[in-house]
């Protein structure tokens, strides 16, 4: 983010003790670890405001894992941290489930869980893979040799654990919990380490912070040139009709390698999403928040061709911006050279299978000093 000279107004100047950059669903998890788990006075803010970047944009899929199936993430990564990477799924959803009950507004939540769909035999042969690594490692899964939907997948398997969520009120009551003062519509334009304070400059205020925690995901390389070439911003596109009168998927529903899903909505609607691989070049490397003409053409012959009963005109298109890391797995750590600005980026597309776990590992490294594990940013070590 950058600022003119006329645009350098006097501010105030503030002393914050932990300023956390980012409101959405990793940002408010992080300031609630923050003031609830270690007793730090907390203050968030954000360019816009809580959950208008991909936090309040996505599909809201509680999808357990990594953005690729089980076995390879397990010839990726290693056995060790792919099971520790579904591990943090689910305390993800864990604590996503505690601030639902907790909450002081309804959020919807289904707990229908989440079903993975071949589009065709060879993907169909990746699934039955990662069906029997995934029950290898007691991970409750149903594995489908056919179209469990009758509608032209070849195979499937259901995850009973996982859910669908109202991802946007999500957001908004995970903040609400923090107990943190949220300051909205205020873009950071730089900030810099003096010994054992953080200072911040913002549109309304220049912060001096014992503390930054940045949960900018895919925005952190604008922010930052450390992120370059670690964080990838990448654009993905939606669609949602008008009410229908039946639910063509009672899951979360996802193929194509997770290029598409699709879901009912809490209010009667058909969400659609994806389309993103066919046009590489136009939604990958960008910020810019705009419809594909191309990706959403593809997103309606994709809705005649899979859900032909789905015949309610669309009622609204939207994309969004994800964060996409080196290797797939979130970053947590802190700057080199300023060891009190701590980082939660790059969820790839799984915010919500991940988010809070990582935040909640991102506080106490930054505080504590304490390893991250399997999303600790020294593997690039």
């Amino acid at each position: 983010m950058t600022v003119s000279h006329w645009q350098q107004a006097e501010q105030e100047e503030r002393e914050v003790d932990f300023l956390v950059v980012g409101a959405g669903l990793a940002g408010g998890a992080a300031a609630y670890f923050a003031k609830h788990l270690h007793k730090r006075d907390v203050v968030v803010t954000d360019a816009r405001d809580i959950a208008l970047g991909a936090s309040g944009r996505n599909a809201g899929f509680m999808i357990s894992g990594l953005d690729t199936f089980y076995h390879r993430a397990i010839e990726q990564y290693g056995h060790q941290i792919a099971r520790e990477v579904w591990g943090m799924s689910a305390r993800s959803f864990s604590h996503w489930r505690a601030f639902i009950e907790g909450s002081d507004f309804e959020v919807p939540l289904d707990n229908s869980g989440s079903l993975l769909l071949a589009e065709s035999p060879e993907e169909a042969r990746e699934l039955e893979l990662a069906a029997r690594a995934l029950s290898a490692d007691k991970i409750e899964i149903k594995y489908y040799s056919r179209d469990p939907l009758g509608r032209g997948y070849c195979a499937a398997i259901e995850q009973p654990l996982d859910a669908g969520v109202q991802p946007y009120l999500l957001a908004k009551t995970v903040m609400a919990q923090s107990g943190a003062e949220m300051i909205a519509n205020n873009e950071l334009y730089r900030f810099e380490q003096t010994g054992e304070r953080v200072r911040v400059y913002t549109r309304k205020a220049i912060f001096e912070a014992q503390y930054v925690m940045l949960c900018t995901n895919a925005y952190s390389p604008l922010i930052d040139p450390y992120f370059q070439g670690k964080v990838a911003p990448t654009r993905a596109q939606c669609l949602v009709t008008e009410p229908i009168d039946h639910v063509p998927v009672p899951y979360c529903g996802y193929s194509d390698y997770g290029y598409m899903y699709y879901r009912s909505t809490f209010d009667g609607r058909f969400l659609l999403g994806g389309g993103r691989q066919f046009f590489p070049e136009e939604e990958q490397d960008t910020t810019e928040d705009r419809l594909n003409t191309n990706v959403q053409g593809f997103l309606d012959s994709y809705l005649a061709k899979y859900f032909p009963d789905v015949t309610a005109p669309v009622a609204q298109r939207w994309s969004g911006i994800m964060g996409f890391s080196l290797d797939g797995l979130p970053l947590v750590g802190t700057l080199p050279g300023r060891p009190r600005v701590g980082f939660a980026v790059g969820f790839t597309g799984h915010g919500l299978a991940l988010a809070a776990a990582t935040a909640e590992r991102a506080v106490d490294k930054l505080l504590n000093g304490v390893g991250a594990g399997a999303v600790d940013v020294s593997r690039f070590d």
